[in-house]
């Protein structure tokens, strides 16, 4: 008896300790809620919501207390709660968002943040988006965002290239989970090899804002973030287009996903099959499209046996063959002209994350990889029955790329309160490797480079009040090619005028070292052979300092909303890279990687958004931009020098709309506006007898959807029928060149003519 009254004393004792938890499920539509944050108001006290919903927050103060709950696409919640001694329980209903205002980011800070919260603007392009405008690969959603643009840039293989604010591919930095695997290699297919059954959401940040980014982050941030496991559930999905009633474009795509009975371990499994004929346009029998047979399968696995850690893993494979060039049935090196690139790629990620001090601290572990294995042919065949054509017959340009990247890394993130107002510190250490190997012993071309990079970085997201946010920092970087350590510091601020308003202020400096493989280094077709580029002996690297400022209003209600972002942005380039041609051999044109005295892009984005009573969505954004060298630049040894940069329009832009006509039918419908710019034409093809500049027309690409959704409650899942155009008025360019001779280069506008399509989806509910 005495024991048990011993016990009881204790209990009374430590109490207090303990008593004061709060507990629940957070849910919406009868569903749970996973990864809610829930924040005391006013303090740095709060917790995250597990897989399955459930939350718990110990040493609550006793009292009247407010909760902030807020989760992805859904509206914010503040909730009142008297917290007593003891259990206290609460479940808190969540409400989908009208529009998606003030989503959950984590490629600001590599930290869990509200969009209006981030010192760094990021935009999102969800799979939701991409669905609806029936993107196949991320290439296709791409364009629908402001400053940011996907150019096809080939001819024959269709290589594409992303542009943000005005900088070439090269400047931007692709990441897959946070990761930055995706190598320059990888890259130049690699954006239409990534289907959207792949991809939870994209979160672009254009400039150089987070310290957090490397070497290419000068253009901005690319962070592909895959699906998860959160509910169990299973899509399956067909597609069928028809290309201007000449080839098809089939795609089946499928998801699964399935949890453990207590919802703390997990795994999400696609699969994507695409099949696309070859097309051609002007009829001489050589392809402006090329024919693709590609499979990706990959799978995220997770376990969590706490609510303070989690395991994460993720694994993809991205299969394909693409064939481009004269339209035969025999091997590419029979043909006249081709490519063909027979591409295996595999990718995969580990995360350990651990929480604690309260969940005021956590650090991350990760290790990432991807490998490329690429078979490819680039060739134009000599006359037929000629010496050269014995000799090219015996020995055809066949090659190998070899292309491992590796990133090993740790991140440690910790909140405080100190001075004053809330903070979180975060300090990593990453180690990135990419090791390269790229041959024709053809054409005895040969990249044999191993690329290292070591960084650290450290950088305070500082809540100076409820109003002012400094997100400050700087990097680190020791690369293998420089003999210098490159400090690169960064800082972005925002000010909260009011509710519906945020100012953000971003200073950045960056820096993009001479590795020999980059976007530009694609071998072209041009003047009757193939064109190469090589590095000049003593190039440096290319450094940056960037200036952007935005404004952003959203005014949201039950039954509308409205929103417009203003966006500037200048970025100084040293030593800016360019190709100088400096003649040929006997395979081709030769053009020299070199540095220039610098160069300016400066511009300006606008977006607006709107949503009326839950029936139409509209959303619109436009770039208006100027890039220029500041010495003319060598584009042609026949031509003029310009300070102009080639293939970057002026003007260029993005709208959409979607009008809910109930919960059955829906109608949308996009435009995508490109500019008018100026490119070379190289001489070579029956058509070419000169070099000469040409300035592209404008196009106007519209595109229509119509949509419906059947739900059947008793069998738990629903059925989707669409049906569209793309590219309605077949807005194309319409002058290519002809022959085995062609300049592949010659290449502008929409990636497609017009394509008529239709889709099955079914999924569970």
């Amino acid at each position: 008896m005495k024991k048990i009254i011993l016990f009881q004393f204790c209990l009374l004792i430590i109490s207090p300790s303990i008593s004061q938890t709060l507990i629940g499920k957070i849910y919406s539509e009868n569903q749970n809620v996973p990864y809610a944050n829930i924040i005391l108001e006013g303090t740095s006290l709060g917790t995250s919501s597990n897989h399955n919903g459930f939350y718990k927050i110990t040493d609550l103060p006793l009292g009247e207390q407010t909760l902030i709950v807020s989760s992805i696409g859904m509206v914010d919640e503040k909730i009142y709660v008297k917290v007593k001694k003891g259990l206290n329980e609460i479940d808190i209903e969540l409400h989908p968002s009208i529009y998606n205002l003030d989503q959950i980011v984590v490629t600001g800070t590599k930290t869990l943040k509200k969009k209006t919260k981030s010192a760094v603007m990021v935009n999102i392009i969800n799979s939701k988006q991409l669905e609806n405008i029936n993107a196949c690969t991320i290439a296709d959603g791409l364009n629908f965002q402001s400053g940011v643009r996907l150019e096809t840039d080939c001819q024959t293989c269709n290589y594409t290239q992303l542009r943000m604010n005005g900088l070439a591919g090269g400047y931007s930095q692709i990441l897959i989970n946070g990761k930055a695997i995706f190598s320059p290699l990888t890259s130049l297919y690699g954006l239409e090899q990534i289907p959207i059954n792949m991809v939870d959401r994209i979160e672009i940040i254009k400039g150089g804002g987070s310290a957090l980014y490397g070497s290419s982050a000068i253009g901005g941030t690319v962070n592909i973030i895959t699906k998860k496991p959160i509910n169990n559930g299973f899509y399956l999905g067909y597609m069928i287009g028809n290309i201007n009633n000449q080839s098809t474009d089939e795609i089946i795509n499928a998801n699964t996903t399935v949890l453990s009975n207590n919802k703390n371990s997990g795994t999400t499994i696609f699969m994507n099959h695409r099949k696309r004929l070859i097309y051609d346009h002007n009829d001489d029998n050589f392809s402006e499209i090329p024919e693709i047979q590609g499979n990706s399968f990959g799978a995220n696995f997770f376990i969590s046996n706490s609510e303070k850690s989690k395991l994460e893993i993720n694994i993809g494979n991205l299969y394909e063959y693409r064939y481009g060039g004269e339209i035969t049935d025999g091997p590419p090196h029979l043909s006249m002209q081709a490519e063909e690139r027979i591409q295996n790629v595999f990718l995969g990620d580990i995360d350990y994350q651990i929480y604690f001090n309260d969940f005021k601290s956590s650090v991350n572990t990760y290790l990432a990889a991807q490998h490329t294995d690429r078979k490819h042919f680039t060739g134009i065949r000599p006359e037929l029955g000629t010496e050269d054509d014995i000799d090219y017959l015996s020995n055809p340009p066949y090659g190998k790329s070899i292309n491992t990247t590796t990133q090993v890394g740790v991140q440690l993130n910790h909140n405080s309160s100190i001075l004053f107002g809330n903070n979180t510190i975060t300090l990593g250490y990453e180690y990135i490797i990419d090791d390269i190997l790229d041959e024709i012993e053809t054409y005895n071309f040969l990249i044999d480079q191993k690329v290292k990079n070591f960084g650290t970085f450290i950088q305070s997201d500082w809540n100076l009040t409820q109003r002012f946010n400094l997100l400050s920092g700087f990097r680190i970087d020791k690369h293998s090619l420089l003999n210098n350590y490159i400090i690169s510091p960064r800082v972005s601020t925002l000010y909260t005028l009011n509710p519906n308003t945020q100012i953000r202020l971003s200073y950045s400096t960056g820096f993009r070292a001479p590795q020999a493989f980059d976007s530009d280094l694609h071998i072209a077709f041009s003047g009757g052979g193939v064109s190469m580029i090589q590095l000049s002996d003593n190039l440096k690297e290319e450094q940056s300092k960037s200036l952007s400022w935005s404004m952003n209003y959203n005014i949201a209600t039950n039954k509308y909303f409205f929103g417009v972002t203003l966006e500037g942005f200048y970025t100084r380039l040293k030593n800016a890279f360019f190709l100088d041609p400096i003649g040929n051999d006997i395979y081709g044109d030769i053009f020299i990687k070199k540095n220039g005295d610098g160069a300016t892009v400066r511009g300006l984005n606008i977006e607006i958004r709107s949503n009326l009573n839950k029936k139409i969505q509209f959303e619109s954004g436009f770039t208006y931009q100027n890039s220029e060298y500041d010495s003319p630049v060598v584009y042609s040894l026949n031509l003029a020098e310009k300070n102009e940069f080639l293939r970057t329009p002026k003007l260029y832009g993005y709208s959409t709309i979607e009008y809910f006509i109930n919960n059955k039918f829906n109608l949308m419908a996009n435009l995508i506006h490109t500019g008018s710019m100026d490119i070379v034409h190289f001489a070579g093809a029956p058509n070419q007898n000169e070099d000469e500049y040409v300035e592209t027309e404008v196009f106007n690409t519209l595109s229509i959807k119509a949509i419906y959704i059947q739900k059947i409650q008793t069998l738990g899942f629903s059925s989707e029928f669409s049906i569209g155009v793309h590219n309605l008025t077949n807005a194309y360019q319409q002058i290519f060149d002809t022959s085995k001779n062609r300049d592949s280069n010659f290449i502008y506008g929409p990636n497609s003519p017009r394509k008529i399509f239709i889709s099955i989806k079914i999924k569970s509910l």
